[in-house]
């Protein structure tokens, strides 16, 4: 099977134990995470095969970030050993009442400095079928957002299919670009996206234009804008709490909306990482049966599982997410 590439930055986590606050924590659990890495990572895991393309600085840090990717199955071959620094991000959990919290420190990065001319998109392509970006990478400097660049157009030019989840983050655009000036055209060679009404406005101006205020009018504008994509996803979360939330996936086909059922996930570990979840499961279904149903509700299914593991990414195993496809969300005990 050819691979999925993804390509983005990986930060080193810190995570205050047991739901701690900042204030109270002597001690952080180390873990590393990166949206499209989170992707890479949750696909090897199913059993699609998936590499990563990144810098980690040339230092003890670096490697033990790559480490931790190839203990997981993820293709390591296009990691650049290179620069000082490895990006950082604190992450206090909350629960109940009480939302998480998240500090990033992770400017002049080994990533943020990378080199677009490093990159040789034609061989990190040569046994690809499926290459993801979010709209972070892009974020962090003029540099990564041209290597993005180069990468769509490589991908489409050798017939990969491309997905992008736009992921707006207004604290890291601040390299003197605006997004609407740098994600359009990005997008522009993605088949599928992955974006919502807010990130959809943020990113290219679109707000909805029929009496609902629906998705569905925004999806419209979306695939209007952007010819060559075929879809566009999103997810939709219930806030009951920040220890308690609902989630259910719908997909604009260009005729109608598919949806999927909603499912609760009560008593949530940590959240981060679900979208990353989501987009792993909707490509192993996607590649694996063809059919978009299908595909949403493996990402649903994936997403609500990551909820339930500490870190970046989704440890679920795929029969664990197959189960929850099939309806069974009771965590029956397994022996």
């Amino acid at each position: 099977m050819k691979k999925v590439i993804t390509f983005g930055e990986v930060l080193m986590r810190l995570t205050t134990p047991n739901f701690a606050r900042f204030s109270q924590s002597d001690a952080f659990n180390i873990n590393f995470g990166g949206g499209e890495a989170n992707v890479s990572s949750s696909l090897a895991i199913m059993g699609i095969p998936a590499s990563h393309v990144t810098v980690f600085p040339d230092n003890d840090l670096g490697y033990a970030a790559r480490t931790t990717y190839l203990k997981y199955g993820v293709g390591t071959e296009f990691m650049q050993m290179k620069g000082n620094r490895l990006g950082i991000y604190f992450v206090e959990n909350g629960a109940a009442m009480r939302p998480s919290k998240v500090i990033y420190d992770r400017f002049d990065s080994a990533f943020a400095l990378l080199n677009p001319a490093d990159f040789d998109w034609e061989s990190i392509f040569a046994d690809a079928q499926w290459f993801h970006f979010t709209g972070i990478s892009p974020a962090i400097s003029a540099s990564a957002a041209e290597a993005c660049l180069q990468a769509v157009k490589v991908a489409r030019r050798m017939g990969l299919t491309i997905s992008a989840d736009v992921g707006y983050r207004k604290n890291l655009w601040q390299w003197g670009k605006k997004p609407s000036e740098v994600m359009p055209e990005l997008i522009s060679y993605c088949d599928i996206i992955i974006c919502s009404k807010g990130d959809a406005n943020d990113m290219f101006g679109i707000t909805p234009n029929d009496e609902k205020g629906s998705f569905k009018s925004i999806c419209q504008q979306i695939l209007t804008q952007f010819p060559q994509a075929k879809f566009v996803l999103n997810t939709k979360r219930g806030q009951i709490s920040a220890s308690h939330n609902t989630l259910s996936g719908q997909c604009w086909n260009g005729t109608e909306m598919i949806k999927t059922k909603t499912i609760d996930i009560p008593n949530i570990i940590d959240r981060i990482g679900g979208g990353d979840a989501f987009m792993a499961g909707f490509i192993y279904a996607y590649i694996t049966f063809q059919d978009i149903q299908k595909a949403l509700e493996y990402g649903v299914a994936a997403s609500a599982l990551k909820h339930t593991v500490e870190g970046d990414f989704n440890l679920a195993t795929l029969q664990e997410i197959e189960m929850v496809v099939k309806g069974d969300v009771s965590g029956k005990l397994k022996r």
